[in-house]
């Protein structure tokens, strides 16, 4: 599935089974409220937490995909095609980093 497929599928469901869309404000604090379950099970499975009863089992690919779905329903209600915006972005990131990365000496095996 490409970036623009999904951003599809998720405004057909939108419009079909979630009714509409809900404001711009409300996904951007449903979208802190994912970004914060997954950094939940980041602390705990890979960080220094460990888990609540009941906690070991969270599912780290379902809450991220929580993320992206929020995601795409934000570009989608604010007109924004993620694929384009992706493609600028690499390019951005890539010319602004071209040596930057590979000159850190706490990114080489040495540093």
């Amino acid at each position: 599935m490409t970036i623009k497929e999904a951003q599809e599928q998720v405004d057909k469901w939108i419009k079909s089974v979630g009714v509409r869309y809900f404001g711009e404000l409300t996904n951007m604090a449903i979208l802190t409220e994912e970004v914060g379950e997954v950094a939940r099970i980041i602390s705990r499975r890979y960080g220094d937490q460990s888990f609540k009863s009941g906690e070991e089992n969270s599912d780290l690919s379902d809450e991220l995909c929580d993320v992206f779905w929020v995601l795409l329903c934000l570009a989608n209600q604010t007109g924004v095609d993620l694929t384009s915006a992706f493609e600028k972005n690499m390019e951005k990131k890539t010319n602004r980093d071209k040596t930057r990365h590979i000159n850190n000496p706490k990114l080489t095996k040495n540093g």
